[in-house]
């Protein structure tokens, strides 16, 4: 069974795709090649499906040498910045309560999956 993993301090948006597809998009807009993908296909390798999947598509969580392959040819450098200080042992408390909530509902998720699967009958083989 495919699993969406979910992460308690990263948030998707409300199609499910990672928040950088969107972040691209603007940056192409930005750079005035939304229009002509197959120029950025040129600049930076990445196909032009994979923008169209990216944007329009069923892609979620692209590659992040792709993301790195596409914004570096337009110019963009990734950078890191500490937004807050966090107080750790607090943060652990809730990470660790968040966790087993996550743990708890997969359990019952699987469990509701199991009850669910028909449960299948081998007819006995005739010997001729």
């Amino acid at each position: 069974m495919a699993e969406l993993k979910i992460y308690r301090t990263y948030k998707m948006n409300a199609d499910l795709k990672d928040p950088v597809i969107f972040e691209i998009k603007t940056m192409i807009q930005d750079e005035g090649l939304i229009k002509r993908l197959g120029v950025v296909h040129e600049l930076s390798g990445v196909s032009t499906s994979t923008l169209d999947n990216w944007f329009n598509g069923g892609t979620r969580c692209p590659q992040n040498r792709t993301i790195c392959a596409v914004t570096s040819a337009l110019g963009y450098k990734r950078t890191w910045e500490k937004t807050k200080d966090i107080d750790l042992q607090k943060e652990l408390k809730i990470a660790k309560a968040w966790n087993e909530r996550q743990r708890k509902a997969q359990e019952e998720a699987e469990r509701r999956v199991a009850k669910r699967k028909p449960v299948r009958h081998h007819r006995e083989q005739r010997v001729s």
